[in-house]
């Protein structure tokens, strides 16, 4: 259900064409939530017939004009709605955390390679984060609007700084780990085995 409410959210910020959200979408709100073209599109289509945006009139209608959106009140009443809602935090599914994970069994071939391009990209958003941050919160933007969507744009700079210092940790102990091979089933311990509890007590 959150692409309709992105989208609401979007239209509410500035009426749009489907082509301008698709635009939105890449340089701002795809950031945190992506859609694509035909996505939008549908959604729009989807909006429009439930009573929730609609279509602007143009004053000199042209063929083949974009056509733009605007929220209506039983639009914003529902964003309104599932703003407030109670939502459970979704759990971490990265990849590259299994991969590491698969790797503890089968070998680690590949994978460093692939960490320290993983580590290049999230440096690259980071910096753009940064610098957007610096380019549209200056201290003088205080008004509640914008102490919000700098809120956002915080919890991005501060998860690729998060990913950024991780992947460093993880490439310094990728040092250490030399040619060893893998362990076997049973061998390892910690919090990320699957050890029987029993197994894994303190022993008194």
């Amino acid at each position: 259900m959150s692409l309709p409410h992105a989208i609401l959210t979007a239209l509410l910020e500035r009426p749009s064409s489907g082509l301008e959200l698709t635009r939105r979408f890449d340089k701002s709100i795809g950031y945190f939530w992506s859609a694509t073209h035909q996505q939008i599109y549908r959604e729009l289509g989807r909006l429009e017939s439930e009573g929730y945006i609609r279509a602007l009139r143009s004053a000199q209608p042209a063929r083949g004009q974009k056509k733009s959106y605007e929220v209506l009140p039983a639009g914003r009443d529902e964003l309104a709605r599932w703003t407030a809602v109670s939502q459970d935090p979704k759990p971490l599914r990265d990849t590259m955390l299994l991969r590491l994970r698969a790797s503890a069994v089968v070998g680690t071939a590949g994978i460093e390679t692939d960490l320290r391009r993983h580590l290049a990209l999230h440096q690259r958003q980071l910096a753009e984060y940064e610098e957007i941050e610096e380019r549209d919160f200056p201290p003088v933007r205080n008004a509640p609007q914008d102490r919000l969507r700098h809120l956002v744009l915080r919890a991005g700079i501060d998860l690729e700084t998060f990913w950024t210092q991780w992947l460093s940790h993880a490439l310094e102990e990728f040092e250490h780990l030399g040619d060893r091979p893998p362990e076997r089933e049973g061998t390892s311990s910690g919090p990320a085995s699957d050890a029987p509890e029993e197994d894994r007590s303190a022993s008194g």
